[in-house]
């Protein structure tokens, strides 16, 4: 992509997202994913009713007058963003393929982690890690993960969910909120993602697109495996062949479903073409109620 059409594009995701952010997210990212620690943010005169237990009885024994300990949630987050740039995500029948509308969401996950002063990292995966941009703070650190979305070409076409997941487990020691933008074409992934919950604040985002739940009757057709290049002939107009793909698909829905589930894995569900406004603005919310 020449320089000049990637800063356009640069320009256009980030006023979008900043837009998102500031007028529909604004308040719910923050309500939704909050620091678990606490830090001490000053003292105050004893008022009836404080706990007894919060007393500084250095600064009431200087004083001669109680005063108690306040303090405050730490609401500074380390958000990872793991971004699946596998060969499947290079499809879509709306206006964009599903890997423009990961970029757009992880960009706008970006702004709002920024605007919460929280730092944020990348990992770019296919069936190996293909880059990782360590967490940092700042709006030129945000600008550079949204010019990595948009030009960065993978090296493999495959997916391995459970490769990434090991590395993120391993590579970031504090505990983070971790978002996995993946399309789930793939199976076994359920340790590795158990385990990374276990460390981590996992959110697992699915995002596909329509017309991969079902095939459309048009007779003969020619498809390509977009990962492994594996190419055959379909006759779609055999009822038993299309309803044999959509038990597939259902099967498989049912197995991504009960791996987070035992996983204790909050999903969030996006399709190629709908706004994705709406299922992110319920997620936040619903994570907010929980606090």
């Amino acid at each position: 992509m020449e320089t000049s059409e990637l800063l356009k594009k640069v320009r256009k995701i980030e006023i979008k997202s900043r837009g998102l952010t500031r007028h529909i997210f604004a308040g719910q990212y923050h309500s939704a994913f909050k620091g678990k620690g606490i830090a001490f943010s000053e003292v105050r005169e004893y008022q009836y009713g404080d706990d007894i237990r919060s007393i500084d009885w250095n600064v009431t024994a200087r004083l001669r007058h109680p005063f108690i300990k306040v303090f405050d949630e730490e609401r500074e987050l380390t958000v990872m963003l793991l971004i699946d740039v596998s060969a499947s995500n290079q499809f879509g029948t709306q206006v964009q393929f599903k890997q423009e509308l990961i970029t757009e969401i992880a960009a706008v996950l970006a702004f709002s982690a920024i605007n919460n002063n929280d730092k944020v990292g990348v990992v770019f995966f296919s069936d190996k890690i293909e880059k990782f941009i360590p967490p940092k703070k700042g709006s030129s650190h945000i600008l550079r993960i949204v010019s990595e979305l948009l030009n960065f070409k993978p090296q493999n076409k495959g997916t391995n969910i459970s490769e990434v997941l090991r590395f993120i487990t391993n590579a970031i020691k504090k505990r983070s909120t971790v978002f996995l933008l993946s399309d789930f074409m793939t199976h076994q992934f359920n340790d590795a993602m158990k385990i990374a919950n276990s460390k981590h604040d996992m959110v697992a985002m699915r995002i596909f697109d329509p017309c991969e739940t079902e095939l459309p009757n048009v007779g003969l057709m020619k498809v390509v495996d977009a990962e492994s290049g594996k190419q055959q002939w379909m006759d779609t107009s055999n009822t038993n062949l299309r309803n044999m793909y959509v038990q597939k698909w259902k099967q498989h829905e049912a197995y991504l479903k009960d791996v987070l589930a035992k996983s204790g894995v909050d999903m969030v569900h996006i399709t190629n073409g709908e706004d994705y406004v709406k299922p992110l603005l319920k997620f936040f919310k619903m994570r907010g109620a929980r606090h």
